[in-house]
């Protein structure tokens, strides 16, 4: 018999959610059926599987040790520490951190795993500042709250513990949490400013998406609000707000209306990007803004909050190279300033 008392970063979850995540060596069968049979209690009480747990609560499972192996021995160095020092925080309290992720860093391992990813440093940093030690969690990490494609950079979300992670997830799933982008397109969009709307359709086997002018089964709609900034020969400076979050959106999105970004070899055509001599796409997540409707629990002090990168450098450069044409110029100010 195994006796687990349930801690802060564990309360909230449903039963069965907790067990997956504390001993991932229990099969969900064997998990179900010890339920069932009154093999796993809550409080000395009978439970259900959705059974959602508080702080305090304590678990008593009757079951072989076999089955109960804890996802992590207290011996066990941390992977995480193998992954690199360097992070750029832009903003952290005692609940939430936002980091600034360069181009070419994954947000999470891949398929071939890799050591060294935001969230791997992210994790590190926390250990290494004494916030964070797996050793004292059962079922929770620092994990991130919303993600960017590798060769995007900008801001990205990490939750310090399990009541912020509930938040955010909620607060991005409806919406209520502005993400802004940079990003330098080939040739001269038109209008100056609107709202490109479209449906994006997935093909996993490809790794890539592709829009269409009418809903198909299993297309998803998609809303990108794009404003000109200023223009050069050939390219156009804009900021984006994404009103929906979907895969390579904005790479897709702009794309398929004839203005792939620059140096986008996936959406876009090398023949293009090598005449700028670019060959990686020029896309940054640079603001958020917090813009809470509901109660927010432990983030509301958060609402109306906004945090941004003051200086993105192809933006910055493009501003100021001799052959630019200002298009909205209050824009570009806030955008270079601040």
């Amino acid at each position: 018999m195994v006796s687990v008392t349930i801690k802060k970063n564990d309360a909230g979850q449903r039963l069965d959610k907790f067990l997956q995540k504390a001993f991932p060596s229990l099969p969900q069968s064997m998990m179900y059926k010890a339920i069932r049979q009154k093999d796993i209690k809550l409080n000395r009480k009978r439970c259900e599987i959705s059974t959602r747990l508080s702080e305090g609560d304590v678990l008593d499972i009757y079951l072989p040790d076999d089955a109960l192996t804890p996802a992590r021995a207290a011996d066990d160095k941390p992977s995480f520490l193998r992954a690199g020092k360097a992070l750029t925080v832009v903003y952290e309290d005692e609940n939430i951190l936002v980091a600034d992720k360069p181009q070419g860093l994954l947000v999470h391992s891949d398929e071939q795993w890799q050591a060294d990813t935001l969230i791997d440093r992210i994790q590190r940093y926390l250990f290494e500042k004494g916030e964070y030690d797996p050793n004292d969690e059962q079922s929770f990490a620092p994990a991130l709250a919303n993600r960017i494609d590798r060769n995007t950079a900008g801001l990205v979300i990490a939750a310090k513990n399990a009541a912020s992670l509930r938040v955010l997830n909620e607060k991005i799933k409806t919406r209520e949490i502005d993400k802004y982008y940079l990003c330098i397109v080939h040739g001269h969009i038109k209008p100056d400013s609107g709202t490109l709307k479209g449906y994006l359709e997935k093909n996993e086997a490809q790794s890539r998406v592709y829009i269409v002018d009418n809903r198909e089964q299993g297309a998803k709609t998609i809303l990108t609000k794009y404003n000109v900034l200023a223009r050069r020969p050939g390219l156009s400076l804009l900021e984006v707000e994404l009103l929906t979050g979907r895969t390579h959106q904005i790479r897709a999105h702009l794309a398929s209306v004839g203005h792939p970004l620059l140096g986008d070899g996936k959406y876009g055509t090398n023949k293009q990007n090598k005449g700028a001599a670019q060959n990686r796409q020029v896309l940054c997540s640079y603001k958020l803004r917090f813009s809470f409707t509901t109660d927010s629990g432990v983030l509301n002090y958060l609402n109306g909050r906004e945090v941004r990168i003051k200086n993105v450098d192809f933006a910055t450069r493009f501003a100021q190279a001799s052959d630019v044409k200002v298009v909205d110029r209050d824009a570009l100010k806030c955008v270079l300033n601040g």
